[in-house]
């Protein structure tokens, strides 16, 4: 996809990758409509945007709310102009043992993750047939095709965003329209602050910069890609796991032993 003059719908645009993408698509050219709930670190993005000769547009939404996806969509085409990408960045995470987990966590975690991005796509779909073109880009995780200890959840969501990009990419096959899923590994996001971060450390997880991961999206969205796995060996466990799970459950064991006691802290530690 050439970004260049292409406006694009980002959700989660105020959270670490979804801000460093909004700079790394306007600075392909890109219209950004920045989408998230807090309206005051989106005009701060895209007043930086703008100051750095960027196009950028504030359209706050909570996409848990009942009827959040369809609104976002009639608001970010209200002025006639046509979308031609959407990008799904919005997520939340929970870490800790899942029967420590509320069922009001469950309950926004799948909305978040996994109902908002379908609705989303289904809202803005029938406009990108008419134009035979455009674009959904869902952000998932490593840990959607590998499930992982005290991540039952979370893993949960990102392996059903996953696969209904895998099963939407096909439906639309023939179209025009395009499906991109990607999977991050462990980012340095406010989003895995506190235990997760401390637990990652203790593991010696490999980490990125929110930066990085922002660059790896905007490429494989150049290169119309249809799935990006980032970061190795994890790019080689996600192929490992499809073909010999029971391989990575022995590689796993040791790791979740270690992983165990932070996840017990983050559930004692919660409000």
């Amino acid at each position: 996809m050439n970004i260049q003059n292409r406006r694009v719908l980002l959700t989660g645009a105020s959270g670490g990758i979804g801000r460093e993408l909004a700079f790394a698509l306007a600075a392909q050219g890109a219209t950004v409509l920045l989408s998230g709930r807090k309206t005051l670190v989106l005009d701060n993005i895209a007043n930086a945007i703008v100051n750095l000769g960027g196009k950028a547009r504030v359209l706050p939404c909570d996409l848990s709310a009942p009827g959040g996806p369809q609104r976002l969509i009639d608001d970010a085409t209200r002025d006639g102009e046509p979308l031609d990408a959407l990008v799904n960045c919005a997520g939340v995470s929970y870490f800790g043992m899942t029967e420590d987990l509320s069922a009001s966590q469950l309950d926004l975690l799948w909305r978040t993750n996994v109902i908002a991005p379908m609705q989303l796509a289904q809202a803005a779909l029938p406009a990108f047939k008419q134009r035979g073109q455009g674009m959904i880009v869902n952000v998932g995780s490593i840990f959607g095709s590998i499930g992982f200890p005290c991540f039952a959840a979370y893993s949960a969501s990102k392996f059903a965003l996953r696969g209904f990009s895998e099963a939407l990419r096909r439906e639309l096959d023939g179209s025009g329209l395009q499906v991109l899923y990607v999977a991050p590994r462990y980012t340095k996001t406010a989003i895995n602050d506190g235990a997760v971060s401390r637990m990652a450390e203790a593991v010696s997880m490999k980490q990125d910069e929110p930066q990085a991961v922002a660059q790896a999206i905007v490429a494989a969205m150049r290169a119309d890609a249809k799935e990006r796995f980032f970061g190795w060996p994890e790019r080689f466990f996600v192929r490992l796991n499809g073909l010999f799970p029971r391989l990575v459950d022995n590689g796993l064991r040791e790791q979740g032993k270690q992983m165990r006691p932070f996840a017990q802290s983050s559930a004692s530690a919660a409000p």
